[in-house]
């Protein structure tokens, strides 16, 4: 495992770090006062979550479709998911749940235990569970609570069945692929490396990132990501050291109104210079990739706010109880939506969605006759 530390190389210069170093505070701060005060903000950044999730995916070299994603998010899926589409589906939870727990949860050891899907993980809305302290004899103040059908016996096969059920699901939302009859903190050695000691990394991790404290929030974001990659805390986890280093502009106050997508900012950076053997070209390339980002989460608002407002012309003369409005804020939060994902956000049958649809005369996105859906392209 290398020892790293958030010093930066010697051979950097400041005429080669201050350009790129400028544009990348520029533009996050552009964007990010843009959507303080936008009204899509919340539709973009509910639709942003997909496009970084897929983005994320594409950096490692799997393809999944946006139209394929945000329908397996809905539950509506229209063929078998792919193993692809259920890691990008992991990356867009994440991405959820940073971004709508505190600014820096994500950095914190509950995060990281939590991120990483391990057990005894905590929600980050809500305090910890305090436990009573034992008294001076070793017993607790309060005896716990014992149900008395499950002591006399009586459904406790049920109740075991249902337990397991839970766990499992709460493994499964976690985003474990652990074999049912592994013991808890059991891996398969087919899967992982067991000697891979990911506690010991992700310590080291955290200390390179507190070493960024008084550094520019986008070279902190930058040496983050730049650390993440040498050290590999993680064996398993796509496109978790961009979403934290994401998560280090937000915990510095650099992005305040929305959680940036550094792996669409990834794409418009050459693989050559993001996996270049100098360090001075990779952190040049990481604080590309975050103006990138910005300057394109930029570019769409602009125009998804665009297409809000030439939809909402047309609703010149309508009812006031007429369920256009709603689509229209659905319709921007989405990168596409079907008659089903319509019907069960407005409480309308699939018929009267397509309905609405018509209109607003909404673009067709799919080009099936069979399975249809439209959005704001």
């Amino acid at each position: 495992m290398p020892t790293l530390s958030a010093r930066l190389p010697d051979s950097l210069s400041w005429p080669e770090l201050a350009r790129p170093l400028a544009r990348a505070e520029d533009a996050l701060a552009r964007l990010d006062e843009r959507l303080r005060t936008s009204p899509i903000r919340d539709g973009w950044i509910a639709r942003t979550h997909f496009v970084d999730a897929v983005a994320a995916l594409w950096l490692e070299g799997e393809l999944v479709h946006i139209e394929d994603l945000v329908l397996h998010d809905a539950g509506m899926d229209i063929r078998a998911p792919t193993h692809e589409l259920t890691r990008a589906h992991t990356v867009l939870r994440s991405r959820r749940r940073i971004a709508d727990a505190a600014p820096g949860w994500a950095l914190s050891p509950t995060g990281l235990e939590a991120l990483r899907g391990r057990e005894g993980e905590s929600d980050p809305r809500h305090p910890q569970v305090e436990y009573p302290e034992p008294d001076d004899d070793g017993d607790e103040t309060e005896p716990a609570f014992e149900p008395p059908l499950a002591k006399d016996g009586e459904f406790a096969e049920l109740f075991a069945s249902v337990d397991a059920a839970i766990a499992q699901a709460d493994r499964t939302l976690a985003g474990e692929r652990r074999p049912p009859a592994a013991s808890a903190g059991e891996r398969d050695p087919l899967v992982y490396d067991l000697d891979w000691d990911e506690d010991a990394r992700l310590m080291q991790w955290r200390a390179v990132v507190d070493e960024t404290r008084d550094m520019p929030p986008t070279l902190a974001a930058a040496l983050a990501h730049e650390a993440w990659s040498a050290i590999e805390p993680l064996q398993r986890a796509p496109g978790l050291g961009r979403l934290l280093a994401a998560a280090v502009l937000r915990d510095r106050d650099k992005a305040r109104a929305h959680l940036p997508c550094l792996a669409g900012g990834a794409k418009a950076v050459p693989r050559e210079r993001r996996r270049s053997r100098d360090a001075c070209a990779r952190i040049v390339a990481e604080l590309e990739t975050i103006a990138a980002a910005a300057e394109e989460g930029l570019k769409q608002h602009d125009r998804w706010l665009l297409a809000r407002t030439v939809l909402l012309r047309k609703l010149d003369g309508r009812r006031s109880t007429s369920r256009l409005p709603e689509l229209i804020e659905f319709v921007i939060s989405r990168p596409l939506v079907s008659a089903g994902m319509i019907g069960k956000a407005l409480g309308v049958t699939p018929r009267a969605a397509q309905n609405l649809v018509a209109e607003l005369a909404l673009r067709e996105a799919t080009g099936r006759g069979r399975y249809r859906a439209w959005g704001v392209l």
